[in-house]
């Protein structure tokens, strides 16, 4: 079953209907059913607003698939240490989430019904910045936006993800109120929507990889609700075979293959998922050039097309031996 058709079941009842600014009793943290178990668990993290959840529990099983799923090649190297519910355990949070759900019916009612509400990542830098986010929101620590990544593709999130101690990092997965969606360059400078039809921005249509939520919207259209810890070893990726498709120089996964010998792991499988995304006709061959200049840089990229164009470059006794028809 499809991620997005398990929110409810991952929300714990958490729902955007007709009565919109009701919050579910789990949620609100005064839950009549919550086990002796969570209530102990939420004693002991009540610093952190967050309950704790054990592998054998739906909504860590369906988190653990949908993460793992999403980092592709690198599957293999990630270990997940720990899956957290928000807890939503004080006023202020259930205020919080009142005012997300009270913000998604707005935008459902100006978007013809449809808020557009998707899960999606966002790579923390550390356990402080997990902690002020979830007593504070998104805003107190980001400028003019903040971007996620989709729930189906972390790999953005996780390369901006900073790495703690022991080289544990931290992803939240969040619920974020898109609405409109409008294209947005990646080195923008843009801090509202471009004009009243459009309520948050994307690098792609077809296949987004980024979604932007402007700095206006950051503590109304984001609701954080579960943290992923985990560590991701730095071995290199394993390049997969794609197939032929080419670039006017040097064959991709030939690229992809002198890409891994220089770049960090994360890179490359970012590429390698564009690069399927590109067989998979999901996005454009001209999608996945400038996705790969823009992980890779373009000095480097020329340095390795100039490296390949100089090996394939036939020898003037090569040249030679085919003058004579040898």
């Amino acid at each position: 079953m499809e991620f997005a058709q398990q929110q409810e079941q991952w929300d714990h009842g958490a729902s955007i209907g007709e009565d919109s600014s009701t919050v579910s009793d789990c949620e609100s943290g005064v839950s009549a059913t919550t086990t002796g178990e969570e209530q102990r668990q939420r004693r002991q993290n009540s610093d952190s607003f967050l309950v704790w959840l054990g592998e054998g529990d739906s909504v860590y099983d369906l988190l653990k698939t949908r993460f793992l799923h999403g980092l592709g090649a690198l599957s293999s190297k990630a270990e997940i240490l720990a899956i957290q519910r928000n807890a939503c355990s004080d006023a202020v949070s259930q205020a919080r989430l009142r005012s997300f759900l009270v913000y998604a019916e707005a935008v459902s009612k100006l978007r013809g019904g449809d808020s557009n509400v998707k899960y999606a990542w966002y790579g923390s830098s550390g356990e402080n910045d997990v902690r002020g986010i979830l007593s504070n929101g998104f805003s107190h620590v980001h400028g003019n936006s903040i971007c996620l990544s989709p729930d189906d593709s972390p790999l953005q999130s996780v390369k901006s993800c900073a790495v703690g101690r022991d080289g544990v990092r931290h992803l939240i997965l969040c619920r974020v109120i898109l609405g409109r969606t409008e294209i947005v360059q990646a080195d923008t400078k843009q801090c509202y929507p471009s004009c009243a039809d459009y309520d948050s921005g994307v690098d792609s249509f077809s296949a987004p990889t980024k979604y932007m939520i402007w700095s206006s919207r950051m503590n109304t259209h984001v609701w954080p609700a579960y943290v992923l810890s985990f560590k991701v070893s730095s071995l290199k990726v394993e390049i997969e075979g794609y197939g032929r498709p080419t670039s006017p120089s040097v064959p991709f996964p030939t690229l992809i293959s002198m890409l891994s010998k220089v770049s960090p792991q994360l890179d490359i499988a970012l590429i390698c998922k564009f690069y399927k995304a590109r067989k998979e006709k999901k996005i454009s061959r001209h999608e996945l050039i400038e996705k790969v200049r823009q992980i890779a840089g373009d000095k480097l990229l020329f340095s390795i097309i100039k490296y390949y164009r100089a090996k394939k470059k036939p020898t003037s006794f090569q040249q030679a031996r085919s003058k004579n028809g040898n």
